[in-house]
């Protein structure tokens, strides 16, 4: 379907008002997502035009019509650039979105998305999940928040915007690191646990297992930001698979190196003892954390 879609509308042009509408419905087709609803006078929470109040500089309020509104998820701006081959023109649009954006009645709350599309050509996203619509930014990022129309060919492309159109809250990246954060917690409780033992049979004290996993965590992210030479920790932790019993005494000989501690300091890693206490080989087995993803 998304080819089908691709081949009718690669090469249209000049004619925004005749093809955004249909451009748009289609491409929900494509996504697997509902068209926007039928229209009943100027309101509704998912609907083409949508009526909005804006107030003007003078006090006065004008009415305004919204491309494609989904109440709770985004803004949609339409315009259409000329004929192919082309270089899209949508600086300004944004902004112009955004205003759209902050029209839209308080008890709706600010949309998560802001889309501007250039009708058979690309759509640009932007966010903003705090709720206050006060800073839209390129969605994921600067490099990555233009997707060009071959581009809904690849399955990933298609669900970032079936995300966008259903559950744009689920694409806020703070929940993603917040996950993260609570997986990364677990896995060091256990990994800590296994360390110090039971009070039947304990092995090391949590003083020294803290020490060596505050340790190795800040390696990870020294390598991560380039304090370390890359690859260097990853390299260590793959040389200690052959010995885990030893772990700990080569961590900290490799740690007292003088270039690694020259670049530790430098990081005010300094006061990251080196404890030459080995490992239990059992303990030592449990899964840890990938070197160099850290940060």
């Amino acid at each position: 379907m998304a080819d089908v879609f691709i081949a009718r509308w690669d090469g249209t042009g000049m004619a925004e008002r005749a093809n955004y509408i249909p451009f748009l419905s289609e491409l929900c087709d494509v996504l697997g997502v509902d068209r926007p609803d039928a229209a009943t006078g100027s309101g509704g929470s998912y609907r083409f035009e949508r009526g909005v109040d804006h107030l003007e500089h003078d006090g006065s309020i004008s009415r305004r019509r919204i491309d494609l509104y989904s109440r709770g998820r985004f803004v949609c701006e339409a315009k259409q650039g000329g004929l192919p081959p082309r270089q899209t023109a949508l600086f300004g649009r944004d902004s112009e979105a955004e205003g759209y954006a902050r029209d839209v009645p308080p008890d709706e709350g600010r949309p998560p998305f802001l889309i501007v599309c250039d009708v058979g050509f690309c759509f640009d996203l932007y966010a903003d999940f705090s709720g206050t619509g006060g800073h839209y930014a390129q969605f994921p990022d600067r490099e990555r928040f233009r997707i060009y129309l071959p581009d809904l060919r690849r399955p990933e492309v298609r669900d970032l915007l079936r995300q966008v159109w259903t559950d744009p809250k689920s694409l806020d990246p703070a929940l993603y690191r917040a996950q993260v954060t609570r997986d990364i917690a677990a896995l060091l409780a256990k990994l800590a646990a296994a360390l110090e033992g039971t009070p039947a049979r304990p092995r090391h004290a949590p003083s020294h297992v803290a020490t060596f996993l505050m340790r190795c965590i800040f390696c990870m992210f020294a390598q991560s930001v380039g304090l370390l030479p890359p690859g260097s920790f990853s390299r260590l932790l793959e040389r200690c698979r052959a010995n885990l019993p030893g772990l700990v005494p080569l961590v900290g000989n490799s740690l007292a190196h003088d270039g690694h501690r020259r670049l530790l300091r430098r990081a005010g890693g300094a006061g990251v003892a080196v404890q030459r206490r080995p490992v239990p080989p059992g303990a030592a087995r449990r899964r840890r954390p990938a070197a160099g993803r850290c940060g």
